[in-house]
């Protein structure tokens, strides 16, 4: 006969009650004899009922083989290992890996921290209590969410574990950030600034200040990425116009330049002889990197020279009292020239369905999600329907027809 038991760790504040208290987290453990033979080891779980279902299981076979078989003893850093090696060999990005390999760190020092060394002890309440040590919020906390949900997959398919426990954990609350364009006055600003730049720059820094300028321009006209404006390759650029990315179709997606743009990347020094804006050696984040910098730097210098200019002080100044203030300096970031590429279109009158093409969107909804509000056909619907309410609102007939009745009938809207 086989007995669970609940097996309390150091920390656990019922351990001088031993077996007798069974409602805490603790690792469960079975003690007996199965087939003659004396047992007595963890069952890998701390959930009451599926140490239940494991021991009738062993009772009715008379051995352990069949319950071993769904899942092996897998240690959680060996399922960590063995999902980053996967996820190298789909040739997943970099970035991609290291924010797992982030995830499963943390992972880790919790399991380290609550005594857990096995995947199978990763149940949903424990993972819960991991949830709740993040820091992170909003897209950041249901993105890493996801990953977590993916790592837990990758076990379930390998027959680690029985479900996947992370499923069952809800969605955080999410509220978008809403999509900032820049203005018209600010892209002069930001234009002015990087002239500015240019003619301040020693001689062995203007190239770099060049750069920035095309930089600037190819993200507002083109509506790339950062990280694709970093990597676009010169031979991209054909007759004026971009070869943005390729469908799966193979029909190529292009987005013509203004000419003073174009103008603007062909004179501009490249830092190779493919590249405008990566030397083609080392690692792309850390291009990426270097130029997010400097774009918050940009904008630093633009946000300092209008604080100055509105309270009539030096820059010098200026920049002191908004250190006072605390924060960032900067305020704009790379994503809201693509924003503004977007949100021009829109404004323009161009379809939702053809600015979703040229961004590269994977679906018209992921479009419909960040620029809907933008989309000028819908704010001229929202107005004519707003207007049609009028013809039946007696206030408004009474104001404009002086009554709102005619014969005892509702009067009727021209």
């Amino acid at each position: 006969m086989l007995t669970i038991y609940r097996r309390h760790r150091k920390d656990c504040e019922h351990r001088d009650e031993a077996r007798k208290y069974r409602r805490c987290r603790c690792p469960i453990w079975v003690d007996g004899y199965l087939a003659g033979q004396d047992l007595r080891k963890s069952l890998d779980t701390s959930d009451w009922e599926k140490a239940q279902d494991t021991i009738r299981e062993w009772e009715a076979t008379g051995t352990m083989e069949d319950a071993s078989a769904r899942g092996r003893h897998i240690t959680i850093k060996q399922a960590c290992d063995d999902f980053v090696a996967d996820a190298q060999a789909r040739n997943l990005r970099d970035r991609t890996v290291y924010k797992y390999r982030l995830l499963f760190r943390k992972l880790k020092e919790f399991a380290d921290d609550k005594g857990l060394r096995f995947l199978k002890e990763l149940d949903t309440p424990i993972l819960r209590k991991f949830r709740e040590s993040w820091q992170d919020k909003n897209l950041a906390a249901l993105k890493k969410l996801e990953r977590l949900r993916s790592f837990f997959r990758f076990a379930r398919e390998n027959a680690w574990v029985t479900e996947n426990p992370a499923s069952k954990i809800s969605n955080p609350k999410v509220s978008m950030r809403p999509t900032l364009p820049f203005s018209h006055d600010e892209m002069v600003r930001i234009l002015a600034a990087t002239s500015k730049r240019i003619s301040a720059c020693q001689p062995h820094g203007r190239d770099n200040a060049r750069r920035l300028r095309g930089l600037v321009l190819l993200l507002r006209y083109s509506g790339l990425r950062i990280s694709d404006a970093v990597s676009c390759s010169v031979d991209r650029l054909i007759d004026g116009k971009l070869r943005l990315y390729t469908q799966k179709t193979g029909t190529h997606v292009h987005c013509p330049l203004p000419e003073f743009v174009v103008k603007e990347l062909v004179a501009i020094p490249k830092m190779s002889e493919r590249y405008w804006f990566w030397t083609g050696n080392g690692k792309m984040e850390t291009a990426i990197t270097d130029w997010q910098g400097r774009l918050l730097e940009l904008f630093e210098d633009v946000r300092i020279e209008e604080f100055a200019r509105v309270n009539r002080i030096t820059d010098k100044d200026a920049r002191k009292l908004l250190e006072q203030k605390g924060g960032k300096i900067a305020e704009g970031h790379a994503h809201r020239f693509r924003d503004t590429f977007a949100v021009e279109l829109l404004l323009a009158g161009v379809p939702l369905e053809r600015v979703s093409v040229l961004l590269g969107h994977t679906s018209v909804k992921v479009t419909e999600r960040h620029y809907s509000p933008w989309v000028r056909e819908r704010q001229e619907q929202a107005e004519a329907d707003v207007r049609r309410t009028w013809a039946q609102d007696p206030v408004a007939l009474l104001e404009s027809k002086g009554t709102p009745e005619v014969h005892g009938k509702p009067a009727r809207a021209n």
